[in-house]
């Protein structure tokens, strides 16, 4: 086996709970062509697995991501337009995957995040990160710009800071990137991260695993749209679907009789 095909992993957390890991450490978990694959093929294994409610993206080793590998940036420069085209919509696709997954998705951020990985935990839907963590939208050091995970990037931490550091490519701390919105908690160390991050867990086993999914897919259905008839009688017919699906009947039901839902783990 060769050190790409080893460089994205799935790992059963727990119960309902799939990791997909970067696994790259000697290279600080950068990615290329391969690897942008190898994490598409993941994440739409895990959306697909009925096992998996939520989701974990992390990495082994000190750092997150450094972004692109040298190397793939090195053929990039020598590949023709077509192909550089080619080469950019699969990571467009990579980061469209992620953000648009229908499974709670949680970011733990350690070390650098740099290039493409700011998208990255851009498309997360919680983001914890070490306080250590470094973020940096570096692109314009090569004479490029982060094109296809602005979108993302620029919902997370706005136009106003998105015009700073697409400019500049300043290295900003975790703190800096929990007042721009890209993460949500910053965390004392990896360990503290990972305590936190099943803390989360265990608040998220306690809600329906299709609620989660709808409430996610209500955030994109009603972000940046004018609160008119269409969105109004969007929001009024999704609340009534999923009242009477079979979850919704159940959550309302154990409410109602103070018992405990059946999506709810058993307490050991």
């Amino acid at each position: 086996m060769t050190e790409q095909e080893n460089a994205v992993l799935l790992k059963r957390r727990s119960d309902g709970v799939t990791e997909v890991v970067l696994n790259r450490p000697d290279k600080r978990n950068a990615f290329d062509d391969v690897i942008i694959q190898q994490l598409i093929k993941a994440l739409e294994d895990v959306d697909a697995d009925d096992n998996t409610h939520i989701v974990i993206l992390r990495s082994e080793g000190k750092h997150f991501s450094a972004g692109a590998d040298l190397g793939w940036m090195r053929r990039m420069a020598d590949n023709t337009r077509q192909e550089n085209l080619d080469d950019s919509r699969e990571l467009a696709r990579l980061m469209n995957v992620l953000n648009h997954l229908s499974k709670p998705v949680i970011g733990l951020i350690q070390g650098a995040a740099f290039g493409g990985a700011v998208g990255l935990a851009a498309c997360c839907d919680i983001v914890l990160a070490t306080e250590k963590a470094s973020f940096c939208l570096s692109e314009v050091k090569l004479g490029l710009i982060p094109a296809v995970i602005s979108p993302y990037v620029v919902r997370a931490i706005g136009e106003r800071q998105a015009r700073r550091y697409f400019i500049t490519a300043e290295v900003f701390s975790a703190r800096e990137a929990e007042h721009f919105g890209l993460v949500h908690e910053v965390c004392e160390d990896v360990d503290a991260m990972e305590r936190r991050c099943d803390e989360l867990l265990l608040q998220l086993a306690l809600n329906g695993p299709e609620a989660m999914k709808a409430a996610k897919d209500l955030v994109f259905a009603v972000s940046h749209k004018t609160i008119g008839k269409d969105v109004i009688d969007d929001t009024a017919q999704r609340i009534a679907d999923i009242r009477v699906g079979a979850e919704g009947q159940e959550g309302l039901s154990a409410f109602l009789n103070k018992r405990k839902a059946n999506w709810v783990p058993e307490e050991d």
